[in-house]
């Protein structure tokens, strides 16, 4: 017998999901990383800049949620706001898209003010045939304008250079800040000290207008990367609306409509014709078709009766259910859903990786760039030296954007899950969609995955001195009653002119349905309603088989 204690076993690893404010461009995205893949207990750390949220699995004995924030604050980023932990998802996408709505408002009317107020200085400094009173008092009245877009209109770029800079870090915000600030800084030289300037043999040509336009392109295209992460993340509002907001609950012998946040596990829930079921249970009383197509690709409905398993999200095709709820909120097969989608958007591809790491490395490498292409203009460069010097390393910090690398792959993706979930397509994570380049074979499990959806009449074989046209002028007007698609198939392959009204209607849950056509009493259903009702189907059962071959 051993005396030696073996050790505890390691604890399971949570994970945890946070929206990330105040990120621009991959070098944010770095850093956060660096900064959460330092502290321990954390495992591993994803931050998506499409998304805005960063995904951390990590030791809750080790750390704690309190401890993850503290790491993306001293990164020098914020945490915004999210529902309570027992909140619905929409209640998330909800308040998350608030959010991004009002960002995109701020960012285009901040963009075209800038580009505006720009454009009208820049008209001001290039008037034909120069204005009627002196440059020095020109730049004065463009002081005031170019001091709102440089400190007011643009200040996200100042506070975010600040910041990174206090935390040693140089990111777009970085270079976009340098740049403006040489141009409004030399302008603004211009501008009090015009004596000093014409003494030195410089003109008083100033870039106020250079440096408001600047700001306003650059709102512009963070608007428009806003807006595209907004587009791309309409997947998940949309697989959210195939849940109903309200459930019809039973209790104490009444009927009421109550939130969907409301329902508790084991409460009994009706579920009426045409309804969505809201949430994942169990039938306990009634007979009807529910169409999964959502869930399984299959567009004919499967009969439910006692006992049968019932998926939030699903509709109820015909008759009436009493269901009993399972599991209700996050716990429901829809929630897993959209978590899944979440998380493939929010989800790195290898390439991205790459970027990311190449961008550490590419603002730096920039302003060293526009600093040796500052000294070389205003040492070799023609006269006057200083001007041109100083708006060819503007061009050069501005021109150089890392966005693109850091923002292209991770949108391709967020658009590709989101358009693939609209579609029933879902995709694990990044990774398996950049492998899927590769794929040269596809097994599917099932003929509704790549069909319309929804079936079509094939065909129509009477007997016992029927026509076709006759056999189905009836069927179909007995059927148009139906909700079922087995029964709008049949009305859609009627093309002989309008039908009869049909009378007597009655639908029978899970086998078709009876009517009275013309006097005629006519029964539409499957095999067992029609030998229930004494019909001899031993005619048509060998074309049947073959059909269903």
């Amino acid at each position: 017998m051993s005396d030696e204690i073996a050790p505890p076993p390691p604890s399971p690893l949570a994970e945890l999901s946070l929206p990330v404010v105040g990120m621009t461009c991959a070098s944010c995205v770095n850093r956060v990383e660096r900064f959460l893949n330092r502290a321990e207990g954390v495992e591993q750390a994803s931050v998506n800049l499409a998304s805005e949220r960063a995904s951390v699995r990590y030791d809750p004995q080790r750390i704690d949620r309190a401890g993850i924030v503290a790491a993306i604050r001293a990164a020098g980023y914020e945490v915004g706001r999210e529902p309570e932990a027992d909140a619905l998802a929409d209640d998330r996408a909800a308040a998350e898209e608030h959010s991004r709505a009002a960002e995109r408002r701020e960012l285009l009317w901040s963009a075209l003010a800038a580009i505006a107020i720009g454009l009208t200085m820049m008209a001001v400094s290039m008037w034909p045939g120069g204005l009627p009173w002196p440059m020095e008092r020109v730049n004065v009245w463009l002081l005031a304008p170019a001091t709102v877009v440089q400190f007011v209109l643009g200040r996200r770029f100042l506070l975010r250079a600040a910041r990174g800079l206090r935390h040693g870090e140089v990111t777009m915000d970085t270079l976009v800040s340098i740049g403006t600030l040489a141009a409004y800084g030399y302008s603004l030289v211009l501008t009090l000290l015009p004596e000093a300037v014409m003494a030195a043999g410089l003109s008083l040509e100033t870039y106020y207008d250079s440096a408001a336009v600047i700001i306003g392109l650059v709102l512009l295209g963070r608007w428009l990367e806003a807006r595209a992460r907004g587009q791309a993340a309409g997947a998940v509002a949309a697989l959210l609306r195939l849940r109903p907001t309200t459930a019809r609950v039973l209790r104490d012998g009444r009927e009421a409509d109550l939130p969907l946040d409301q329902v508790r596990v084991g409460d009994l829930l009706r579920v009426r014709p045409g309804e969505r079921v809201p949430v994942d249970g169990v039938v306990v009383d009634g007979r009807s078709a529910v169409d999964e197509s959502m869930l399984t690709g299959e567009s004919i409905p499967v009969e439910k009766a006692p006992g049968a398993p019932l998926t939030g999200g699903t509709l109820n095709a015909s008759g009436s259910l009493v269901m009993r709820a399972e599991r209700v909120g996050r716990d429901t097969v829809l929630a897993q859903i959209v978590r899944l989608v979440e998380a493939a958007q929010g989800s790195k591809a290898p390439i991205q990786r790459v970027a990311d790491r190449v961008v550490a490395w590419f603002v730096p490498a920039v302003l060293l760039v526009a600093a040796a292409t500052f000294v070389a203009w205003l040492l070799l460069g023609p006269e006057p030296a200083l001007p041109l010097a100083l708006s060819t390393a503007i061009a050069v910090l501005i021109i150089a954007c890392p966005c693109a690398m850091g923002l292209a792959t991770p949108t391709a993706i967020m658009v590709g899950t989101g358009k693939g979930a609209e579609s029933g397509v879902l995709v694990r994570d990044a990774a398996a969609l950049e492998a899927a380049a590769g794929l040269e074979v596809v097994v599917l499990d099932k003929t509704g995955t790549v069909t319309r959806g929804r079936p079509e009449l094939a065909g129509v074989t009477p007997v016992d001195g029927w026509s076709e046209a006759d056999l189905l002028r009836l069927a179909a007007a007995a059927e148009r009653g139906s909700e079922h698609p087995l029964a709008e198939a049949v009305v859609r392959g009627h093309q002989g002119g309008d039908l009869p009204e049909a009378t007597a209607f009655e639908a029978e849950p899970g086998g078709g349905v009876r009517a009275t056509v013309d006097g005629c009493a006519v029964l539409v259903g499957s095999e067992p309603l029609l030998a229930a009702a004494g019909v001899d189907t031993t005619p048509l059962r060998a074309i049947a088989e073959e059909a269903a071959r």
